[in-house]
């Protein structure tokens, strides 16, 4: 709509989670904030919702049926006085976010291509047959329904606007829109990968004898068709983020709409003081898990590892455990390798959605990777890597989600720090050869299962669990007083 919107409608499904939550987790800053065209690091983020209502747009929230059976669906209904768009999109974990209908059509765009939409008016095959002879494509689609069509162009970039200008005069193109793509790597034509479960993997490696963060740059050469000098660069950049949050976490933050304060400096008073009990490996586990946690509760940037509820978990472990046993930048770029590796396996047979698996799904999916991490940054070998993960996610089986006050702290601190050392035990006990006697893909699959079978109630809808304890609703109305006073 070229940024012309005079209204806007977000509705909510009342058997989802984000009829309860999309207020005060993030949701509607999120889409206030891309409304806006704001970038994901952008500092107004926060103060999205204002400026949308400062720019004369008017906004309404409501619940009602929209008939996606998954927990995290939206529906927007943007308008002005000559267009009217509806969009459907599901919200995957993670920050994956799916968009599955346009008006009247079925589509899928998961921000890992270049879209072009053509809303067409006759002559779609023309159109399409014409497209596919001019132009460097990914793959064209077309959908009918109700008399009208669409096309869509998947492909590595936009097409030049004067070629867009003749087809919507040549062939009667009614509307042109452009979806630019959010990944940073993007899928192309043809994309295969080497493996896409361990058992795969292991099949892949029996005549190379790589160790895990080989495999994953393996994987990664493959998927995003690029050099291992590239994984190695941006990896490090992921890990530098990281670093910077963890680090502004312990100067001290401030936000008012939080129930936790900074906690991170009085840990490492009692540190440096020598107050606490003795184990200097998971203490610095533990600051560097909380200092994460706080930089995210206060609207820090942050790394979604796998998901933002659960990003204290890997950091915490990895560069905690880095930090205090003086590993070099090299040997965290290749524990975090590792660790994504395990976690494309996680993504692959389950979920990092708590909304669909509860907090295994996102704290118990991010212990798992980190515990392969942690047995790479101690020269573990390949099998104590998987094994490692292996034990770690058995061990995280029903971790319910149930936020209090509905905001993602209590007791998600506690589900990090928790998840971060039970990375280290399990690497631990892994180095030592303890025997997983489950195999990680019939653990992950396990997994899957067990979080679908989760109450509704106990998988981040604030509906049961510690969300609806006294104490928990009186936070909640003084925050939100808090919040109408400001």
């Amino acid at each position: 709509m070229d940024g012309d919107i005079e209204s806007i409608i977000f509705e909510f499904d009342p058997n989802g989670s984000l009829a309860t939550t999309h207020t005060n987790q993030g949701s509607d800053m999120g889409l206030f904030g891309g409304l806006l065209g704001y970038d994901i690091q952008d500092k107004r983020l926060v103060n999205a919702e204002e400026k949308i209502q400062e720019g004369n747009i008017d906004v309404e929230m409501r619940t009602a049926e929209i008939g996606d059976e998954h927990p995290n669906k939206y529906k927007l209904t943007l308008q002005n006085s000559e267009e009217k768009h509806i969009i459907k999109a599901i919200s995957k974990g993670g920050g994956m976010i799916e968009i599955t209908g346009i008006d009247n059509f079925s589509i899928s765009i998961e921000g890992d291509y270049y879209e072009t939409l053509l809303w067409a008016q006759e002559s779609i095959d023309e159109v399409k047959d014409y497209l596919s002879d001019q132009i460097q494509f990914d793959s064209i689609i077309s959908r009918s329904s109700n008399g009208s069509d669409l096309i869509e162009i998947k492909s590595q970039q936009f097409l030049e606007d004067n070629f867009l200008n003749r087809l919507k005069d040549d062939f009667n193109i009614n509307t042109i829109r452009e979806v630019s793509p959010v990944l940073p790597v993007l899928s192309r034509r043809d994309l295969d990968v080497p493996f896409t479960n361990t058992e795969e993997m292991i099949d892949y490696n029996e005549d190379k004898d790589l160790e895990l963060y080989e495999l994953a740059v393996e994987y990664e050469k493959e998927r995003g068709d690029i050099s291992e000098n590239e994984i190695f660069n941006m990896m490090k950049e992921i890990i530098e983020v990281m670093h910077d949050s963890i680090d502004k976490g312990l100067d001290g933050t401030e936000f008012d709409d939080r129930i936790l304060g900074y906690q991170s400096g009085q840990y490492l008073d009692k540190m440096n003081d020598q107050k606490l009990l003795s184990g200097d490996l998971l203490n610095y586990i533990t600051l560097y898990t909380t200092a994460m946690m706080e930089i995210k509760s206060s609207m820090g940037v942050i790394v979604a590892a796998p998901t933002a509820g659960a990003c204290g978990v890997l950091p915490g472990a990895v560069l905690g455990a880095a930090r205090a046993i003086g590993a070099s930048i090299e040997e965290q770029t290749k524990a975090m390798l590792a660790a994504g590796l395990i976690g494309v396996f996680i993504a692959n047979g389950s979920t990092f959605s708590a909304e669909v698996g509860g907090c295994q799904a996102e704290c118990g999916a991010a212990s798992g990777m980190a515990a392969a991490a942690l047995v790479t940054l101690g020269y573990g070998t390949l099998n104590q890597a998987i094994n490692a993960s292996s034990i770690a996610l058995q061990n995280i089986f029903g971790m319910t989600c149930d936020p209090v006050a509905n905001r993602v702290e209590v007791p998600c601190l506690g589900k990090n720090v928790m998840g971060a050392s039970n990375a280290l035990i399990s690497a631990n006990m892994a180095l030592a050869d303890f025997d997983p006697v489950i195999p990680l893909d019939e653990v992950i699959t396990a997994m899957d299962k067990v979080g679908k079978s989760i109450p509704r109630e106990l998988s981040c809808t604030s509906l049961g669990g510690l969300s609806v304890t006294s104490t928990s609703k009186d936070i909640e109305k003084e925050l939100e007083k808090n919040k109408r006073l400001k």
